[in-house]
């Protein structure tokens, strides 16, 4: 890694170019209009370590070459000390906040932490850059900073966009809330987070139909670099009857040794299916086992179909939950509840009964068969164009899972009516008696 171009000092000259030295004098003597010594940049920063800082950070730089002085105005600020963090984060109102931050101090963060930084000069007007000024001085004030975080829709890039977006009278979102994208929050998630295998799932999982819609490129730039793509687009006047491109230069200020952030999502779908079939398989292996009253074979089945019967009890319940008594709007009317809700706790007392009294209750097999025609019906739905929601993997992970629970329900009920072992049977005994069975 390595800075681009050397030192602070060397830095800010190639920042603000031969006009930093004496432009105070120059700006006094000249009586310019509000404005007209500031310099505004779009900072933007590259993936990073963290889970929150996979999707990229940006910040607005103002500079006042009359005075020396500047800051990077930056909407990504949260403190985990704050009060009710927790509560805040599982309900979806977590509070960020926006700071004036030192833009060299930042920069050499963000170097230590090994991620790109670009900066781009933005074409604005005096006027513009003395509203901007005032405006993000003003979001910056205590009573102003404060503001409910969401993802998508409302998180350090949008108020980027969005401060931008006011100071040039509305012309990004002119140019571009009617240009729809192929591409949708889910898909950009899931290229993000690629190299994250716990969060891809889990997001896979959580996120509902409102996810899954195409994005206008207004939207799109909810991502920083999506942000910084955009405005090499943007045309603004040029005083003279004609037109130039909002940005006037854009540098590499520091390069990192990470590789650049994924441009598709992977191809995971084999792997979520080869996951679903060895697991559900393993538990229908030994349902079959001749006798599945052994010790062996109802622990490991309680691990197998039990585990995944609490696995799809909770995270049914953390949806319903979400959707009901939490602002995750992009949780809400998750067809996932099809394959994994609540009822599944009744499946998994079943198999309680199984591996500790020995034997599988007649209505275990009519709750799995509800639950699996339930799955399956669900995974034939969103067949249908338009209906239903994205996430494939997550359907070829539990729909084999729901369809070898009944499986195995049904095997299990099968061989109980020929009567399990005694009950009351040592560990010794239990093992003869099942020798003698084979």
């Amino acid at each position: 890694m390595r800075w681009l171009p050397g030192p602070r000092l060397g830095l800010l000259l190639l920042l603000l170019g031969p006009l930093a030295l004496g432009a105070q004098e120059d700006f006094l003597e000249t009586g310019s209009e509000p404005g007209e010594s500031l310099r505004v940049f779009l900072m933007t920063i590259g993936r990073g370590d963290a889970i929150w800082e996979r999707f990229g950070h940006n910040a607005i730089w103002i500079q006042d070459e009359a005075t020396g002085q500047g800051a990077a105005y930056n909407w990504g600020v949260f403190d985990f000390g704050q009060v009710d963090f927790i509560p805040r984060l599982i309900r979806g109102t977590m509070l960020y906040h926006m700071a004036p931050l030192d833009p060299f101090a930042s920069l050499e963060e963000y170097r230590r932490a090994d991620r790109q930084v670009w900066i781009q000069e933005l074409a604005l007007t005096p006027l513009q850059k003395s509203e901007l000024l005032a405006f993000v001085e003003w979001n910056a004030l205590p009573e102003n900073r404060d503001y409910q975080y969401d993802y998508y829709r409302d998180n350090c890039s949008t108020r980027v966009r969005d401060a931008l977006n006011l100071a040039l009278g509305g012309r990004i979102r002119a140019v571009s809330a009617a240009d729809t994208t192929t591409y949708s929050y889910r898909w950009h998630t899931r290229r993000l987070l690629r190299d994250h295998r716990p969060a891809y799932l889990g997001s896979q999982f959580v996120l509902g139909p409102r996810a899954d819609r195409p994005i206008t490129a207004w939207e799109e730039m909810f991502l920083p670099e999506r942000l910084m793509e955009r405005l090499r687009e943007v045309m603004v006047p040029d005083g003279e009857g004609g037109s130039r491109p909002l940005v006037v230069s854009e540098r590499t200020l520091v390069v990192p040794d990470r590789p650049p952030e994924p441009d598709a999502p992977p191809l995971a779908l084999p792997w979520f299916l080869l996951a679903g079939l060895l697991w559900g398989g393993g538990m229908f292996w030994f349902a079959r086992r001749p006798n599945p009253w052994t010790l062996k074979s109802r622990l490991v089945l309680g691990v197998l179909a039990g585990g995944w019967a609490l696995v799809a009890a909770l995270g049914g319940f953390l949806l319903l939950v979400a959707w009901i008594f939490t602002d995750h709007v992009f949780w809400y009317g998750n067809w996932n509840l099809f394959h994994a809700n609540p009822l599944f706790l009744i499946l998994l007392l079943a198999f309680v009964l199984f591996v500790t009294r020995r034997r599988f209750p007649s209505w275990g097999r009519g709750v799995a068969a509800v639950l699996a025609a339930v799955s399956l019906a669900g995974a034939l739905a969103r067949l249908v164009p338009g209906l239903g929601q994205g996430g494939a993997e997550i359907l070829a992970l539990v729909v084999p899972l729901n369809l070898s629970l009944w499986l195995v329900s049904s095997r299990l009920r099968v061989v109980a009516g020929a009567g399990p072992p005694t009950r009351g049977l040592s560990a010794s005994e239990e093992s003869t008696s099942a020798g003698q069975v084979a």
